[in-house]
């Protein structure tokens, strides 16, 4: 989060997963190519570019079924928030990645004749209507455009400047873009494949995704089917014991019909918020008071509990509630507060069930 546009923002934690990340990939392209040298020896050899095709196609698809799943994982357990906090980098990565992959094919294939070399490769051969003839390029093609015009806008000059709705949706485009990897493979390099192994972590792959995806949707709707009662003077929702939430940590309710609501405690207080982050939508009750502010456990964007405005320089804001505490009960009122309308935090010690004034 800065005030101003910046390139790149690296802080230590950054650098630290950046450097892990290079790493590792430089590690896995090396180790591939050395194990291919090894099985494919005379008279068995196979070129060069083809082995490092190979490991950078798979390499790939290895990181893209990485990047998909951590989003639904993060909603199961804190422990991949690292991985969520710097996905963008890791996106950014896998898309050079693919490029390369790409570019050596293009070049390889397609690079020899006298016409562009993308051209050629795209409409060399094949046929749509047949499956073992289909050009798979195209799909390939075709993902590596959709990931490129991610890879282009994941700054947040553009998060800001497209607004978070309109970039989050041409973000979701990623899936589309898996389909095409997957269906690129299947109907190109796994024809060729003798083995049954390399199609049955394709179809794994693909299983994984899609189940990871259906079980943390299936998790959110009992989220909602969940949702606390009224009380009894219809207007106060019943969220919580003061008890459930910790010290300068946050819980999110969910009422049926609303929006989720993040309530937090802290210095004797309790606030309660909208819990969609003004950035990307995060979770801002799995966040924590950081400094006063609640931090987004995403990217680490902070809001005034008692505003939901970001604190100065910053302009970002988020909908308060009101909030009382009643016999060690958490009160909510359900209907947001105008975003210019502040709201004091409920004193945890005031059982009376009034507001502190």
């Amino acid at each position: 989060m800065t005030a101003s546009y910046r390139w790149v923002q690296w802080n230590t934690h950054k650098k630290i997963y950046d450097l892990i990340l290079v790493s590792a990939i430089a590690l896995y392209i090396a180790t591939f190519v050395a194990v291919s040298a090894v099985a494919h020896r005379s008279p068995r050899d196979i070129s060069g570019p083809i082995v490092v095709m190979r490991a950078l196609g798979s390499l790939a698809i290895i990181l893209l079924h990485v990047i998909i799943s951590i989003g639904p994982l993060s909603r199961f357990t804190n422990r991949v928030a690292p991985l969520l906090y710097n996905r963008r980098h890791l996106g950014v990565a896998f898309f050079f990645v693919a490029l390369a992959h790409s570019a050596i094919a293009i070049g390889f294939y397609g690079g020899f004749g006298v016409r562009n070399p993308i051209a050629a490769m795209l409409t060399s051969s094949g046929s749509f209507a047949s499956i073992s003839g289909f050009p798979f390029e195209a799909l390939g093609f075709l993902a590596l455009l959709i990931f490129f015009i991610m890879a282009a806008t994941s700054h947040d000059f553009w998060l800001a400047n497209l607004s978070p709705r309109l970039w989050k949706s041409l973000h979701m485009l990623v899936y589309v873009a898996y389909a095409l990897v997957v269906l690129h493979v299947a109907l190109g390099p796994l024809q060729l494949e003798r083995s049954a192994l390399y199609p049955t972590l394709l179809v794994a792959g693909a299983v994984w995704v899609v189940s990871l995806h259906v079980v943390a949707g299936w998790t959110e709707l009992r989220r909602e089917a969940g949702a606390p009662l009224r009380t009894d003077d219809g207007q106060w929702v019943d969220a919580c014991s003061v008890d459930d939430i910790g010290e300068g940590a946050g819980k999110v309710i969910a009422i049926k019909g609303r929006e989720r609501i993040a309530v937090f405690r802290f210095d004797g207080k309790i606030a309660a918020v909208s819990n969609v982050c003004a950035h990307q939508s995060g979770p801002l009750g799995e966040g924590r008071i950081v400094e006063g502010c609640i931090t987004c456990p995403w990217h680490g964007y902070q809001y005034l509990p008692e505003t939901g405005y970001s604190p100065p320089p910053y302009t970002e804001r988020i909908a308060t509630y009101s909030v009382r505490v009643r016999s060690g009960r958490v009160l909510i009122d359900p209907k947001a507060n105008p975003l210019d309308s502040p709201v004091r935090p409920a004193l945890i010690a005031a059982e009376d069930g009034e507001r502190p004034s």
